[in-house]
């Protein structure tokens, strides 16, 4: 779901919604505004209130009018130039019925678009990591950090490597749930089979790969060009534990004259980074953790309980115990982070107002190679697609549900409703794009593709 990204502020941004997909919207559905939706797709399911958009998707809260739950709505421009939709149903169908998988419950056409309804879920770790003040206590990083493994394990036992490690793309429950604060991973655009399912076969190993994921947190063997297997995960998510508990990577904020320069300068940062000096002043089991998914065979099976366990010994060391209590539940007097007044946000889910407190905002990733967006003028309306604004499909806040006196009024479509043929439940291995810097002779054409680049071969900097 990804060309390589800069980094924007963590201001919620406005996003430019092509002339295409709002002429697509407009003609599917007439009689929506900017910000309120009534509709009716996938038979029983009312389309209420947008909570994210992108420049090639737009994401509506919904409910479903048969047990009035509520449910996140993805809309999708049928002919649009990096289509991912599809390829998220197919990743969904593979881990169905799996702990901290988000359920899919309709994949179907509806006009000119294509639809995927899902579970809608809470903020993402990098948000709650913001409100936190960038910075994760060591306790609050172990428990994360043991359901990041245990999310990731799953995906590795479906035969995926998800390829795409980063804070944005996990997310707690809603707030008030059972699962609020059970960790979810969503996204799986970068998501490729590394073995087959059937014969257990793994994939060769290959060299000269294109880059696929976000450089702050991929491996140092992506960085080089090899072929991604399971330990490259993990050594993402080791990546990503320790910017929970710095506060920052030694590799952030890096300089170069063009993209492709700051993309080496990274990699090269990071092997010339050790584990014990990266984790210096923490527990000696992060860098324990560190040195073992790094000295991993290309395909070894990892010993994910081991790993459990360093995250356990790590937080014993400090006589710290794991109660359950996250820092975002200790926000605003212990009442946890504020849900109201919600407006969307780079993710594509309702933004919660910040904790009562002052915090300074760091440049978050947006994708790579695409230049800033002008504030957006037009209504817009669009489905949801781009691997930084398609994860924001995949990121969502709780919305008050759509009422169901006015589901059941809400006028239906003019399209008759379209059910796809079930789709194989392997994810296929599609090409990806090499993430490379344009030339000047193809600057001006690289950025008005960068918009569509979401998905396929995609790598986003947030340095």
């Amino acid at each position: 779901m990804l060309t390589v990204s800069c980094c924007v502020t963590n201001a919620a941004p406005e996003h430019t919604v092509s002339r295409e997909v709002q002429s697509t919207l407009a003609a599917d559905f007439p009689h929506m505004t900017r910000d309120t939706y009534q509709s009716i797709v996938g038979v029983h399911y009312s389309v209420g209130k947008k909570i994210g958009e992108g420049s090639f998707g737009v994401i509506f809260d919904g409910m479903n009018m048969l047990n009035h739950l509520p449910v996140a709505i993805k809309f999708e421009p049928r002919k649009t130039e990096a289509p991912q939709l599809r390829d998220e149903y197919r990743a969904y169908k593979t881990l169905r019925g799996s702990l901290g998988i988000p359920n899919v419950y309709y994949f179907g056409q509806e006009g000119l678009h294509l639809i995927l309804v899902i579970d809608l879920l809470g903020p993402s770790l990098e948000d709650l990591f913001d409100w936190c003040g960038r910075k994760f206590s060591l306790k609050t990083t172990v428990m994360v950090a043991k359901q990041m493994l245990s999310r990731v394990q799953t995906i590795h036992e479906r035969s995926l490597i998800y390829r795409d490690i980063k804070p944005d793309n996990f997310l707690i429950g809603r707030q008030g749930t059972a699962t609020e604060n059970l960790v979810y991973v969503v996204d799986f655009g970068m998501a490729k089979q590394y073995r087959d399912p059937v014969t257990m076969q793994h994939i060769p190993y290959r060299e000269r790969k294109s880059l696929s994921g976000t450089a702050r947190y991929m491996s140092i063997n992506t960085h080089l060009g090899r072929e991604q297997s399971r330990r490259d995960d993990l050594e993402a998510l080791g990546h990503v534990f320790m910017y929970f508990l710095r506060g920052g990577l030694p590799w952030q904020g890096l300089k170069a004259q063009n993209n492709k320069q700051k993309y080496e300068r990274i990699g090269e940062k990071k092997r010339s980074t050790r584990a014990q000096d990266l984790c210096a002043g923490f527990p000696p089991q992060f860098a324990e953790y560190m040195n073992c998914v790094r000295n991993m065979r290309f395909d070894e099976e990892p010993d994910y309980d081991y790993l459990r366990d360093l995250m356990t010994d790590a937080l014993k060391s400090v006589d710290e115990k794991e109660d359950g209590e996250y820092d975002w539940m200790l926000l605003n007097d212990h009442k946890g982070y504020n849900s109201t007044n919600k407006k969307p946000n780079l993710h594509g889910y309702g933004h919660p107002n910040p904790p009562n407190r002052t915090h300074h905002t760091q440049r978050r990733a947006k994708p790579a190679g695409q230049p800033e967006k002008p504030k957006n003028t037009v209504p817009p309306a669009a489905p949801v697609s781009q691997q930084q604004s398609y994860q924001d499909s995949n990121h969502y806040q709780s919305v008050s549900a759509v009422q169901s006196q006015n589901a059941r009024t809400a006028p239906k479509l003019q399209h008759p409703t379209q059910t796809l043929d079930p789709v194989p439940t392997p994810v296929e291995d599609a090409p990806h794009k090499p993430a490379t810097d344009p030339s000047p002779e193809q600057q001006n054409r690289e950025q008005q593709k960068a918009q569509s680049s979401a998905r396929k071969g995609c790598f986003s900097c947030c340095a």
